[in-house]
């Protein structure tokens, strides 16, 4: 592969209905290596369609799909993006940018395109955290799902979590480690019909994701 080229990992449960305008949307130079967490909506196959690189994780859990998509990745600079159309894949160049010219992360922080967007309950929970990031000397305002890096970096950071609390773990590592993070807005849109978040889309996915986060800071 070309060294300009660079590999985007999408963990995918259930996502069909969004994955043809995201994938369609990824700018020239970006592969889409999906990793499929247990869909039963035939996402494996849209994707592949697409042109996609598809693999199949079945240990269920956020940290579990994007470390599988990590290993497997070949590109110097990789991203983590959501497959739910809530996320413009055309944002991705800046910050790969950023990691070209010299950060260690770059993160997009998420900027609802409007009211009701982000329910209030994962807000919430998501300023907290980044509060926590920022005792720390991180300059976050969001547990972002959007995020460039340096592949080797990565897998030498040694980020365990495989559930919910990847980011946030992600993000402790970084700090400890005194990476340059770099935060950038990024629109966050509604999702594609007939898909639902995991961790927003219910005031328990969103318990799920606090209760595993909680676990990593309390290690």
């Amino acid at each position: 592969m070309s060294a300009d080229e660079v590999d985007v990992i999408f963990p995918c449960l259930d996502e069909a209905a969004a994955l043809p305008a995201v994938l369609d949307a990824l700018p020239p130079g970006f592969r889409a290596i999906v990793v499929d967490n247990g869909s039963t909506d035939g996402s494996q196959r849209i994707a592949a369609d697409r042109g996609a690189t598809v693999i199949d994780e079945p240990r269920r859990g956020y940290g579990a799909a994007v470390h599988t998509g990590l290993e497997y990745a070949k590109s110097e600079i990789v991203c983590f993006l959501d497959a739910d159309g809530s996320l413009d894949p055309g944002e991705l160049p800046t910050l790969v940018a950023e990691v070209r010219g010299g950060a260690d992360l770059a993160v997009g922080r998420r900027v609802p395109a409007s009211a009701g967007v982000w329910p209030w309950h994962a807000r919430a929970g998501n300023l907290l955290l980044a509060a926590i990031l920022r005792r720390k000397g991180l300059p976050v305002r969001d547990i972002a799902p959007a995020r460039a890096v340096r592949r080797a970096a990565l897998l030498e950071l040694n980020v365990t979590d495989r559930a919910f609390g990847y980011p946030l773990e992600l993000l402790i590592l970084a700090a400890d480690a005194g990476w340059d993070v770099r935060e950038f807005d990024v629109g966050y849109g509604p999702r594609a019909a007939g898909t639902k978040s995991k961790v927003s889309g219910s005031v328990r996915g969103t318990l799920r994701a606090v209760r595993d986060m909680a676990r990593v800071l309390s290690r």
